[in-house]
């Protein structure tokens, strides 16, 4: 028998539960989405992120959010601000219903009276994402850069940490990171100013490069690994920028010269061609076939510069290489042609299988982050069919692209929520070859992007974590460089 002395004390917890939790079974239906930011209305995300945490927007002193999938499998989450997604609900959703719609279920409540939302909808993927990124946080300006650093984040989760940071080198700038296939055991990056070189990690071993010759413009920058992991292509470039105070874009960055060098990691050498080393044309952007049987790049007709800085467009081209020998073919195939698109090419990358080919194109020019005009494109590398990503591209720039190591994800760089910012988005292609429309990756405080105060710059995809630390890294970076062969 209950004791009557209790009673009273559980219907007094009975009437706070049931004020705490009030029933939504009435409401006013609102025919049109809430407000919510980030926004993921219509998205693909994969089964292994973090949860997508948002906020709602919407006037109302407190929300109640229903995540369900099918109707069989749901959770809720009450909320006064944010909304933060329990992350073993999320998880758990996700493993269980690959390949299948989530539907999220917002009510507002104010002055007693609840408001429900039209549905948000979005697809959960059966292909997961590499779980690491890789990126430079920096100033928009790129004039400044006395505090900056390569870093690491698990999207999984929301651990971010530091790869290296320049307080460790002196106050350096250090940018042009890139993974072998992508590998977070091979990697490469530049450091500019003082303790100057290129950092390579290969096999657990980390070495400093100083990878200018007599020969060449400059030292090596946009690095791109050979399928093989021996060969680097580099560009060496002479590179300025130039500020606007009355253009849409801001700021102008272009090349005085630019060449193509190749760096051999076994033989500690760099070589050339004079397909690509010439002071007729300006070369940039190497990338390498899937097979490694060619060496795509972009290129331009020199000009006097910086007075022709609007009109140099650059075309696309492919040339042979015959990696046993070293040698590269004396034909360059023209793939697109600037003069024929009257646009410039720029920051080409190959799918892992080899068959897609993801451009930018704007109007003129080798740099195309503040060409509020620039997209992305897809090539087919069979039919040479071009195709708009008009699911993916905004109004503001997207540039600096990175496949998934499946090939099923683009990482890219995107100025779309103000116009200043570069902000890290993650698309999804299926099985058909369409794009989809992306989404900004998740933080544990959804309005985490809006107080920070610096971009996200060549964001890359790594399977794992970079084990190697950041002292590690800035020990080797202060020390001597190694001067590697050439001819």
């Amino acid at each position: 028998m209950m004791n009557k002395n209790i009673l009273p004390g559980l219907l007094l917890l009975c009437t706070l539960l049931v004020a705490c939790n009030p029933s939504v079974d009435s409401y006013d239906s609102i025919d049109r989405n809430a407000q919510i930011y980030p926004e993921y209305e219509g998205t693909y995300i994969p089964p292994n992120i973090a949860p997508l945490n948002f906020q709602v927007r919407e006037d109302g002193n407190k929300y109640l959010i229903r995540f369900v999938v099918h109707e069989t499998d749901s959770f809720e989450v009450r909320t006064k601000e944010n909304v933060t997604i329990p992350m073993k609900k999320w998880k758990k959703m996700l493993e269980n219903n690959k390949g299948k719609e989530m539907i999220v279920k917002i009510f507002s409540h104010k002055e007693g009276f609840w408001n429900k939302y039209k549905d948000i909808v979005f697809t959960i993927a059966n292909d997961p994402v590499d779980p690491y990124i890789a990126y430079r946080l920096i100033e928009p300006g790129y004039n400044v850069w006395n505090r900056m650093g390569l870093y690491q984040r698990c999207i999984e989760n929301y651990d971010e940490k530091p790869i290296i940071l320049n307080s460790l080198t002196d106050g350096n700038c250090m940018n042009c990171h890139t993974f072998h296939k992508q590998n977070p055991e091979l990697m490469v990056f530049h450091m500019r100013g003082k303790n100057a070189g290129t950092m390579l990690t290969k096999n657990g071993e980390v070495k400093k490069l100083d990878t200018k010759a007599p020969w060449m413009i400059g030292a090596g920058v946009y690095p791109r690994w050979h399928p093989d992991a021996r060969y680097i292509a580099f560009s060496t470039n002479k590179t300025f920028q130039v500020f606007h105070t009355l253009d849409k874009n801001k700021i102008e960055v272009f090349d005085m010269e630019s060449d193509l060098i190749i760096y051999d990691t076994e033989k500690d050498r760099i070589f050339t061609d004079s397909i690509f080393h010439s002071k007729n044309s300006f070369e940039t952007f190497p990338e390498w076939s899937a097979d490694g049987k060619y060496l795509y790049f972009c290129t331009a007709p020199a000009k006097e510069m910086p007075y022709s800085y609007d009109s140099l467009q650059y075309s696309l081209v492919r040339v042979a290489f015959d990696a046993e020998k070293e040698l590269f073919a004396q034909e360059v195939d023209t793939l697109i042609s600037a003069y024929q698109k009257g646009k410039s090419i720029s920051i080409p990358r190959i799918s892992p299988d080899g068959e897609k080919l993801v451009f930018c194109m704007f109007d003129y020019g080798t740099f195309p982050i503040w060409h509020k005009e620039n997209d992305l494109y897809e090539l087919d590398l069979k039919s040479w069919e071009i195709k708009e990503m008009t699911a993916v591209n905004s109004d503001e720039t997207d540039s600096f692209h990175a496949w998934s190591s499946n090939g099923k994800w683009m990482l890219f760089s995107s100025r779309r929520m103000d116009g200043t910012y570069t902000r890290p988005y993650i698309a999804y292609r299926d099985d058909s070859g369409n794009w989809h429309k992306p989404f900004l990756i998740p933080q544990k405080r959804p309005d985490y992007y809006d107080y920070l105060m610096k971009s996200y710059n060549v964001p890359e995809f790594i399977t794992g974590e970079v084990k190697i630390s950041p002292n590690e890294l800035a020990e080797v970076g202060k020390g001597e460089a190694i001067k590697p062969s050439s001819k």
